[in-house]
């Protein structure tokens, strides 16, 4: 096991990564390329996920350059308590050791959730999908080549190219410790790797966001954050799936033909339940199961419900557990809604597109955690932890 980098020394070879990619920009952009022309799938979420461009080249440098300058999240005390035989007792910060993130079509995932993992002080396994080999065998080739140019071995960062098989057996009789396992992608690979991982994984990506307009809500808000919240990033995790109408709602229908008239401008599917089988330009589904899809696609979901009490109960049942909005001009009834609601973040009059580790402060994110062990939401620089007992003693013996 190689002895932990002091902070000077992951900084050192953050800020070189950094550099890297700049220089390296074209480089890059070419091996992309390369996997989006071997691209055949049909799923738009993946293909959106998988571009590089300018903008997600920018996007890496500023988290390692941000992440450089974060103060160290290790061996921060959390307790600190004195025996009264003297014995000093103290919890810190400490990393878990190695971390595994495996992920599907995203390169950028290579940069920012493998900074946020060194930076803790873990040596990092990634796993990408074969859709994005090449542009993630580039960007591998980058943290060798900075590790190596401050002095440090390259196996704090390794990629994996392995095949399914390879990683079902690797997972399941891993050739190395592994401490942590970071899925990222779809309910299939996080059904894959929940069923053959033996260490503790974090549940990461799936989101089924559910959005309440209630009787007093500001209907032109409702609009605008349905919208943004539906199609700016149709494959992101924050992306909207399901809107709730409160059934005694002013305006109720000319709120909802207009709502229907701008999710038709950007070409959304729109599908609703019995309550509103009436509404032009939408359709009417038959399957209950609908509830529970995350769609990843130009496609919502629009319900009614009777009150506040039946749409926290029908998110709880349904959704994610990532995001939910309430859109309301009562604060009483968002702060009920808030506390009520299940979901890793709630959200009052704000589109859900804001749940990510560089929108809430925490300088980018290793994955949005649906599970409420060991953190939940954004798991970013300070979260990528676990603790330790330091105790200093004196010869002391218990008796």
């Amino acid at each position: 096991m190689s002895l932990l980098l002091s902070i000077e020394q992951r900084n050192k070879v953050l800020n070189t990564m950094a550099e890297y990619i700049a220089l390296e920009k074209e480089a890059i952009l070419e091996a992309n390329k390369k996997d989006l022309a071997a691209y055949t799938g049909d799923d738009l979420a993946m293909g959106d996920r998988l571009k590089v461009d300018d903008a997600k080249i920018e996007g890496m440098i500023i988290s390692l350059q941000q992440l450089a300058e974060q103060e160290d999240p290790l061996g921060v005390e959390r307790f600190g308590f004195t025996h009264e035989n003297g014995i000093k007792v103290s919890n810190k910060t400490a990393p878990f050791g190695t971390i595994c993130i495996i992920y599907e079509s995203r390169p950028d995932v290579t940069i920012e959730a493998a900074g946020i993992a060194f930076k803790s002080g873990n040596k990092i396994l990634l796993k990408g999908g074969k859709e994005s080999i090449q542009s993630n065998l580039a960007l591998v080739a980058l943290w060798h080549k900075a590790l190596e140019h401050n002095e440090c071995t390259t196996d704090w960062v390794t990629y994996l190219q392995f095949n399914r098989e390879e990683t079902q057996a690797f997972l399941q009789n891993p050739t190395q410790k592994i401490d942590l396992i970071v899925p990222r992608g779809g309910e299939k690979l996080i059904a894959f790797v929940k069923k053959h991982a033996t260490c503790p994984v974090i549940i990461s990506g799936r989101g089924n966001n559910f959005a309440y307009v209630a009787t007093d809500a500001d209907l032109e808000m409702a609009i605008d954050i349905i919208i943004n919240a539906k199609t700016t990033k149709i494959s992101a995790c924050n992306a909207l799936d399901k809107v709730l109408i409160a059934a005694d709602m002013p305006r109720k229908f000319e709120f909802l033909q207009h709502l229907i008239q701008e999710l038709k401008k950007r070409d959304v599917e729109i599908l609703t339940d019995q309550t509103l089988s009436d509404l032009e330009g939408s359709t009417t589904f038959e399957d209950e199961a609908i509830w529970y899809e995350e769609f990843l696609d130009y496609k919502i979901v629009i319900g009614q419900v009777a009150d506040i009490n039946e749409a926290v109960a029908k998110i709880n049942t349904y959704g994610g557990g990532h995001s939910a909005v309430i859109i309301t001009s009562n604060e009483e009834k968002a702060q009920l809604f808030m506390e009520s609601v299940d979901s890793a973040a709630v959200y009052h009059n704000a589109s859900t597109r804001f749940t990510d580790g560089f929108q809430f402060g925490l300088g980018g994110e290793l994955a949005i955690s649906t599970d409420k062990l060991h953190q939940r939401g954004p798991i970013g620089l300070q979260h990528l932890v676990t603790n330790k007992w330091y105790v200093l003693g004196n010869g002391q013996v218990r008796s």
